[in-house]
């Protein structure tokens, strides 16, 4: 099943991809080899602001509330959040890392516990997890989807296993219903890593609402960006309580500011409110800005599946819409006469296309193994931890797909129509004279 979005845009790509699908004139030759590189001019700049977010910042500093408890920034945010995702609560933390970190407290993760996590995302998914001295398991990744293979994750799971850690990678909806319906099989909960995926749908819901809890990233890359920043969605009112107390140093709403006894564990992973004004002007044009990715989108898709060795992102088969934070494909260099991904991604920049390599296998970082052999592990997991640890989490469809993949970020995607024809020209120029540029 294709992205909705991709079903509406699909004619009009069509229409006019005569141009972008002719192949450049025999002597337009790539810029490594002396001609002219395809563009000269930069994809758009991240952040985009104007008046919005300077009225909303000028706003917050002369009301003299800065801090969330007594302001009213943060709280109006999360309302909007709420009601832009149709979750009943949202909690706004300090960034995304903090959003997990309060999840899994919510859950009472601690040492002895495993979570099951993909080993294609970003650091803090399983950074989150070892804050706990919990322990991470990778289920490796479907290559056609860039998500967690649903097909390998019931095999991940033991006794031990206390929260599944399912990413939404790049903005596109992991299958959900495979994965949550394992996890009601198992009596296990499940975290939705949306760090990526603002507006994400699946099966036209927003994703980050359908597991026990969503999580969220607004850091300065993310399309929703105050800098830094995070939120969290429940579908429960018991849990969003207790994630306000944990992310409040331990303080529930409800509780006098000068009573201190505490309930439970916690930090302080507060959102202050300067952000939360930021938030609220930066929502004001995240839709128009997402039908522009959804439209490029669209259109390089269009174009790529016309070039034998480019493999644009498959939707798993229940994604209605992908953030497109990040546009990942999978480069085949036997298809281009052997030359490296490497070379092809110097290519490219070489032709004014910035892209790059994306994420090494997190299974295989050697921070995992200094973790896992620390005084701390040897005590909940016992010696030479890792070595059993490491044999158990194999993911070898994963280290395929980490020497294939290619990425261009959401802002490139910001461009114009005729920006992705370039894109496309400058990746069938190279596609021409792969040969020469792999002696090269």
């Amino acid at each position: 099943m294709a992205y909705q979005v991709t079903r509406r845009t699909a004619i009009a790509a069509a229409s006019s991809a005569g141009l972008a699908m002719a192949a450049p004139a025999k002597g337009d030759r790539p810029a490594m080899l002396g001609g002219a590189p395809v563009r000269k001019d930069k994809f758009p700049s991240w952040p985009r602001f104007d008046q919005r977010e300077e009225q909303g910042l000028l706003k917050t500093l002369k009301s003299g509330k800065w801090y969330r408890v007594g302001g009213a920034q943060v709280d109006a945010f999360e309302k909007a959040y709420c009601g832009l995702t149709g979750s009943p609560h949202c909690l706004a933390v300090a960034n995304g890392t903090s959003a997990l970190i309060t999840a899994l407290g919510v859950l009472d993760i601690g040492p002895g516990d495993e979570v099951i996590v993909p080993p294609y995302t970003f650091i803090a998914t399983v950074n989150a997890v070892l804050m706990f001295h919990a322990t991470p398991v990778f289920c490796d990744t479907d290559p056609a989807t860039f998500q967690m293979d649903p097909k390998k994750l019931e095999a991940k799971i033991t006794p031990n296993t206390r929260a599944i850690i399912p990413v939404h990678m790049g903005g596109a909806p992991v299958d959900l219903d495979a994965i949550l319906g394992i996890a009601k099989k198992h009596n296990i909960p499940v975290i939705e890593d949306a760090a990526q995926a603002h507006l994400a749908t699946y099966r036209g819901r927003h994703v980050g609402t359908f597991a026990e809890m969503g999580c969220f990233s607004f850091q300065a890359s993310k399309n929703l960006n105050s800098g830094e920043g995070g939120a969290v969605l429940f579908r429960e009112q018991t849990m969003a309580d207790r994630a306000y107390g944990f992310h409040n140093n331990s303080r529930t709403k409800t509780q006098p500011g000068e009573v201190f006894r505490y309930g439970m564990r916690g930090a302080n992973l507060r959102l202050t409110e300067f952000q939360g004004a930021l938030l609220l002007a930066q929502m004001s044009r995240l839709e128009e800005q997402a039908k522009r990715r959804d439209e490029n989108a669209a259109y390089l898709t269009k174009m790529f599946q016309e070039i034998p060795g480019i493999a644009p992102i498959v939707p798993t088969a229940g994604a209605t819409r992908s953030a497109w934070h990040l546009y990942m494909l999978r480069y085949d260099a036997q298809k281009f006469a052997g030359l490296p991904r490497a070379k092809f991604l110097k290519a490219l920049g070489a032709e004014g296309i910035p892209a790059s390599s994306g994420y090494d296998p997190l299974n295989r970082e050697p921070f995992l193994e200094t973790t896992l052999n620390s005084r701390g592990y040897e005590r909940i997991l016992g010696k030479g931890a890792y070595a059993k640890w490491m044999s158990a989490n194999q993911c070898p469809a994963n280290d395929r797909l980490c020497q294939e993949a290619v990425w261009f970020t959401q802002t490139v995607l910001l461009a114009e129509r005729s920006d992705m024809e370039q894109i496309v020209e400058g990746v069938r120029k190279i596609s021409q004279h792969a040969g020469e540029l792999a002696k090269g």
